[in-house]
């Protein structure tokens, strides 16, 4: 029979205090250590369901050590693996992951905080975060570590790390703000065109686009990190003060005509034009649709919102950077995205041009 349905974060919590933590104070009771459930899983960002629990589901959670202590890291895993019982709440201890090579095995991760760190993020954030590193990150990865619940943190670095990592620096943000205004101005007089073309396939798929980025523009709006595409719209929905929004973007995307879509599309771009407003990071901009050129579409003109927020931008070196933004705005190939050396190379080169 199979248990009730716990959700993830509550489980890995449960088992932390139940059964984690005695075992710790037992068998390494002078190792100061982080216990937490962070990194990739859809618990982790408070997503998962009961449809979660038919993979990589089970009482699993992280373990960190920092300094020298981090070499215990294997005998700890060890005498874990040897003490802990075989199920907690109905739930598997051991279980198989879907990773290549994966067998049955526990999943309490013990592991050196700065190895598992550069690991997920690319580089380690206990130290300067640079432009370079918040550039080059997937805005997934971010909030997958800044996400999730810090059970006990003796060295103090775990919750100092999601501090600093808790959202990007003021001109960064204003740059990706910048930057997913751009690539909204650059496509937002396309359904129309499709449409007049007589490519009408093409207006939706164009419109769905727009409506794609918008929720993210909504999201950095609201200070969220922008998951992949699974959760974008559950992220989406979260957002408070957003249900408008959210009612026009679908409107859009399931019109059958140009008209309805220009009409939706209209609606939502207002909006989120009055909360780029109301945020108060550059002069109040007009907020209402207009023409886009002699054509008949109507768009926000998004390049205003660009301009406005590369001017408040305080550092010459951010508010010179060419408009791709950071790595998830120009790419989103899963396999690309999963290369954290490639990011960073790419981003590089994308930064260095004049």
């Amino acid at each position: 029979m199979a248990p009730d349905y716990m959700p993830g974060l509550r489980l890995a919590r449960e088992f932390y205090v139940a059964v984690v933590r005695p075992l710790l104070e037992e068998h390494v009771p002078r190792t100061p250590y982080a216990a937490a459930l962070v990194g990739p899983g859809s618990e982790v960002v408070g997503f998962d369901t009961q449809r979660s629990v038919d993979h990589d589901w089970g009482p699993r959670l992280q373990v960190f050590l920092t300094g020298r202590d981090a070499a215990q890291a294997a005998a700890v895993t060890a005498m874990l693996a040897s003490r802990l019982p075989s199920s907690f709440r109905g739930y598997p201890v051991a279980f198989p992951v879907t990773e290549p090579g994966g067998t049955a095995g526990h999943r309490v991760q013990v592991a050196g905080l700065g190895a598992w760190l550069t690991g997920r993020l690319g580089f380690d954030p206990r130290r300067e975060v640079t432009l370079l590193d918040w550039l080059a990150t997937p805005a997934q990865r971010l909030a997958e570590v800044t996400a999730g619940e810090v059970f006990h943190d003796g060295p103090g670095e775990l919750t100092r790390v999601r501090a600093r990592l808790a959202w990007y620096p003021r001109d960064v943000w204003l740059y990706l703000l910048a930057c997913q205004w751009q690539r909204i101005g650059q496509e937002e007089a396309f359904p129309g065109r499709c449409a007049e073309a007589g490519d009408d396939l093409g207006s939706v798929i164009v419109t769905a686009r727009l409506a794609r980025d918008l929720m993210r523009l909504c999201l950095l709006m609201s200070r969220r990190y922008p998951p992949y595409s699974k959760w974008l719209g559950s992220a989406f929905a979260r957002i408070p003060g957003t249900a408008g929004v959210g009612a026009s973007l679908a409107a859009a995307v399931s019109a059958t005509d140009w008209a309805g879509r220009e009409q939706h599309l209209c609606r939502a771009y207002e909006a989120v034009a009055a909360w780029h407003n109301e945020l108060g990071f550059t002069p109040p901009l007009d907020t209402r649709v207009r023409g886009f050129y002699e054509r008949p579409y109507q768009v926000i003109d998004a390049a205003r919102f660009t301009a406005a927020l590369r001017e408040a931008i305080t550092d010459p070196q951010v508010r010179n950077l060419p408009l791709t933004g950071a790595i998830d705005q120009f790419t989103d190939s899963t396999d690309a995205i999963g290369r954290l050396g490639f990011l960073r190379a790419c981003v590089s080169a994308a930064i260095a041009e004049p």
